[in-house]
């Protein structure tokens, strides 16, 4: 029976590699300033780094679903996970806080519909969500960050979408220093277990702590050092089986003494020069 969280065996996830969202050196040299990208990635080196990484999740006996290129997505569109939810009424279609992310959801809901998934609903404007911002705890339990990619109006929508019977936590996010810029619900926390996640405390509200003791989940800390390089985000694969970007010895060595096994991989190319980590690179579409 499919589980709604973020830590049960994968059985299906999608990806899309860096040939159909990246496509070429030069639709990374014309895209990689106007969406904010650190540097420009090398799209060779790329192609290594995610050929290792899908490696990683294929290990895990999940079935791993390749997204398409198409001529509306941009680079942006190697992070699937933002643009559809899953949920146990059917999948939810995101509309996305960037506006030049807006097709990628019915690019890939297609995709997702071929395979059997059904349509619960969609978020429509005024209102915006982000994939993101979003994480099941249980089939009941769920919390959504309200910040710059997901606003007031799309949280109002997804709650009509889940129904009463889901306890849908708001977590208000902290400003990122630019408008532009990602901070995610993901970005603060990743649950690597039904009584574990990994967060980052100083931008974790108490009163989202205190909703999340009540549930049972424990902690382990991201080092102030690490919490740039992106050590918060991290996908577990399994309960406590997780991949994250290496040199993050914090995180791992604090994983580990949870009782997490953990692999890593570079992620230079395809995840710090875009802001885009494990979590973000997969759309988990069946949990089990």
């Amino acid at each position: 029976m499919p589980q709604f969280n973020e830590y049960s065996n994968l059985v299906q996830i999608a990806v899309r590699n860096p040939k159909h969202a990246f496509v070429s050196q030069e639709k990374l040299a014309k895209e990689w300033r106007p969406l904010r990208f650190h540097s420009m990635p090398d799209f060779e080196d790329a192609n290594a780094e995610f050929a290792l990484f899908r490696q990683f999740i294929a290990t895990s006996g999940a079935e791993v679903v390749d997204l398409p290129a198409h001529e509306n997505l941009t680079i942006d569109s190697i992070y699937p996970r933002d643009n559809v939810l899953v949920s146990p009424k059917g999948l939810i279609l995101c509309n996305m806080g960037r506006a030049s992310r807006t097709p990628e959801a019915a690019v890939n809901v297609a995709v997702y519909e071929a395979l059997g998934h059904s349509i619960a609903g969609q978020i429509t404007a005024p209102g915006t969500l982000e994939g993101g911002d979003f994480i099941w705890i249980d089939e009941h339990h769920a919390a959504v960050g309200l910040g710059p990619r997901t606003n007031k109006e799309g949280i109002r929508q997804l709650q009509a979408i889940l129904g009463d019977e889901v306890d849908l936590h708001v977590v208000v996010l902290p400003d990122p220093e630019h408008p532009d810029d990602v901070l995610h619900l993901m970005s603060i926390i990743s649950p690597i277990d039904q009584d574990l996640a990994l967060i980052y405390r100083p931008f974790m509200p108490k009163e989202f702590l205190a909703w999340l003791e009540a549930r049972g989940v424990r902690f382990v800390d991201v080092p102030e050092e690490e919490y740039l390089p992106m050590g918060c985000n991290v996908l577990a694969i399994a309960p406590r089986s997780a991949v994250m970007l290496e040199n993050l010895p914090g995180v791992k060595a604090g994983l580990e003494r949870a009782g997490c096994s953990v692999r890593t991989f570079q992620g230079l190319e395809i995840s710090r020069k875009g802001e885009g980590g494990p979590t973000c690179l997969t759309r988990p579409l069946i949990r089990d």
